[in-house]
């Protein structure tokens, strides 16, 4: 039986990824570099550097800035981003998530955050669920973001596992590149032609239960 459940937070907790979308593309028309949604699916799960970093190879903007121009722009959309994300509330907890996290709390299974947003606490603290956490990844201590493995083996250390003995639940990419190279099963919402046929997926958080976890798990 699986020992803990590693969560992203972006697209499986709640959809803040419009949220991000938005910030980034208010900061690209600020640096001459228009975006769309198209683009924008390459960003999720990635870390604010790395999804910068993209963005402006995709503008040709590569090598413009100064390291602390860099800086300030990360932290100029970060800023956007926290001033728009003040209005989460419980509501905004996705259909089935807020039973999830009751049932495994229930059957004593740990519950990490694995999740590259350094406004994680922030936002669980917003929607009410930060008592349901046993552990919240911290997304500036690790090397490497996703598809690197680092953000999810250090959510399952922090809770005194170690990945084999853990779920990891993604809707992005990235994110399952990283539970699966982290050694924990992946479970993934959304579309196989994105997420891969190799793995176990839900088309909606609400059939993400304490069941069909432990079903995946067999």
């Amino acid at each position: 039986m699986f020992k803990g459940v590693l969560f992203d937070l972006d697209g499986v907790i709640t959809d803040t990824a419009e949220y991000h979308y938005q910030a980034w593309k208010k900061l690209g028309s600020e640096i001459g570099i228009v975006i769309d949604r198209t683009f924008n699916e390459q960003l999720k799960g990635v870390s604010r550097e790395d999804s910068l970093t993209r963005m402006l190879e995709y503008g040709g903007k590569t090598g413009v800035f100064t390291s602390e121009e860099f800086a300030e722009l990360a932290a100029r959309k970060n800023k956007n981003y926290v001033e728009m994300i003040q209005k989460v509330s419980p509501n905004d907890v996705y259909p089935g998530i807020l039973e999830l996290l009751k049932d495994l709390k229930q059957a004593e299974i740990k519950i990490s955050l694995a999740s590259a947003s350094k406004n994680g606490p922030f936002l669980l603290k917003q929607m009410a669920l930060t008592d349901y956490f046993d552990g919240i990844a911290d997304p500036a201590k690790v090397k490497a973001g996703k598809p690197a493995p680092d953000i999810f083996i250090e959510a399952a250390e922090i809770v005194g596992l170690t990945p084999e003995q853990c779920i990891g639940i993604e809707d992005a990419q990235a994110g399952i590149a990283a539970i699966k190279a982290s050694g924990a099963l992946p479970i993934g919402v959304g579309q196989a032609e994105q997420l891969g046929e190799d793995i176990p997926l839900v088309a909606s958080t609400k059939e993400l239960t304490i069941g069909y976890l432990k079903d995946c798990w067999q």
